[in-house]
C-alpha cells in the first residue's frame, strides 16, 4: 500500500469530572486525511484546506508527530507527504490538533504494516499535540486512537483505559464561532484546590466510571459535575451559564465545556433527549444573534479509520 485516505474524529476531553485523563471520540465531525510514500526523506505537509494552517513540517501538528514516528522507524529510504481537509476548526475545544496529530501516525503506521502499537502512536501525536496546547496530554488523543470513551491513568507510562461505552448515550455539541486557545484556557485555572473540591471531584469521577460499566443512567447524570475547572473556563464562554440551565432542564443526563472551549456538550439518553436538548440550546442562541455551530453524535467506537 502505497498511498491511504483516514477520517480523523473530533473529540471531548474531560467530560466534566475528568480533567486532563478523560475523552471520548465523535463520529459527527472530523478531518479528512491523505497520506502517500514519496521520493523525498522525511514529512511533507502538501496542503491544508479548510483552515489557514502552517504548511512548515515543524510547526504543524500532524508534521511533528509524524517526525516523531519516523524517528523511531530505521532505514527508510522514503518518505511521507500528507494533504490535510481540515473541518475541526482550530481553537474550537473538539481536538483539532488532536486529530491532525494522531491522524498522521495513524496513517504512517498503517502504510508501514503497523510496526508501533496504539499506545506508542499516542506517544507520537503527543509531540504534534504538545506544540499546539504547549502540555503533554492524551485525553483527546487517547479515544481517537484506541476508540469510544478513554481514561488516561498515567500521562508519563501512558496507561490508558478503554471504558464502556453505553449503548443510548448521544453527544450534542454547540460551538459558538469563536476560538479559546488551549494554553490561555489553561492559564487562568488555580492551581491551588481545596482538599474538599478535590474530594467531590474524585467521588464524581469514580462514579461517571462505575455508570459506564453498569449503564446507569441515573449515576451518570449525578456524576457529570466539575467543581475545580469549569467555574473558570466558563466565564470565557458567552451564555454557558444559561445554556447549561437548558439543557438540565431538557433531561441533559449533563452539560460542561468541551476540552478547553468553547465548545459545549451535553450528555443524553437516547436520540430523542439529544434532539429536544439541542433545539432548545439553538433557539436561545438565535434569539441572542449569536453565531455557533451544532451537532450530535454517537460515540464512535472506532475512532480513526481508514476511508
Amino acid at each position: 500500500m502505497n498511498a491511504i485516505e483516514v477520517f480523523c474524529p473530533g473529540s471531548v476531553a474531560n467530560i466534566s469530572c475528568g480533567f486532563d485523563i478523560l475523552g471520548l471520540c465523535l463520529d459527527s465531525i472530523g478531518d479528512t486525511m491523505r497520506v502517500k510514500k514519496v521520493s523525498k526523506k522525511g514529512i511533507t505537509i502538501k496542503s491544508i484546506s479548510g483552515y489557514n494552517l502552517s504548511l512548515k513540517t515543524n510547526e504543524n501538528a500532524a508534521g511533528v508527530s509524524a517526525l516523531a514516528l519516523l524517528n523511531q522507524y530505521k532505514n527508510i529510504d522514503y518518505g511521507f507527504e500528507i494533504e490535510i481537509i481540515k473541518k475541526i476548526k482550530p481553537g474550537s475545544g473538539i481536538g483539532s490538533s488532536a486529530a491532525s496529530a494522531s491522524g498522521s501516525v495513524f496513517a504512517i503506521n498503517e502504510l508501514l504494516g503497523k510496526p508501533f502499537s496504539k499506545k506508542e502512536l499516542v506517544k507520537f501525536a503527543l509531540e504534534g499535540e504538545y506544540i499546539c496546547s504547549k502540555s503533554y496530554h492524551a485525553d483527546n488523543i487517547s479515544p481517537l486512537i484506541f476508540g469510544g470513551i478513554t481514561l488516561v491513568r498515567d500521562h508519563k507510562e501512558l496507561d490508558i483505559v478503554n471504558l464502556p461505552t453505553p449503548n443510548e448515550l448521544y453527544v450534542t455539541i454547540i460551538h459558538p464561532q469563536i476560538e479559546i486557545k488551549t494554553s490561555d484556557s489553561r492559564s487562568i485555572i488555580d492551581r491551588n484546590i481545596h482538599i474538599s473540591k478535590m474530594i467531590e471531584q474524585s467521588a464524581n469521577l469514580g462514579a461517571f466510571i462505575s455508570s459506564l460499566y453498569e449503564e446507569n443512567y441515573e449515576l451518570l447524570k449525578r456524576s457529570i459535575k466539575d467543581v475545580i475547572i469549569e467555574p473558570y473556563r466558563s466565564e470565557l464562554i458567552p451564555e454557558f451559564k444559561i445554556l447549561k440551565k437548558i439543557a438540565l432542564k431538557n433531561n441533559a443526563l449533563g452539560f460542561g465545556i468541551s476540552g478547553s472551549g468553547p465548545s459545549m456538550f451535553s450528555l443524553c439518553k437516547g436520540i430523542k433527549n439529544a434532539n429536544t436538548v439541542i433545539k432548545n440550546m439553538e433557539y436561545q442562541l438565535d434569539k441572542m444573534d449569536i453565531n455557533y455551530k451544532s451537532h450530535i453524535s454517537k460515540i464512535n467506537k472506532e475512532g480513526l479509520k481508514i476511508l
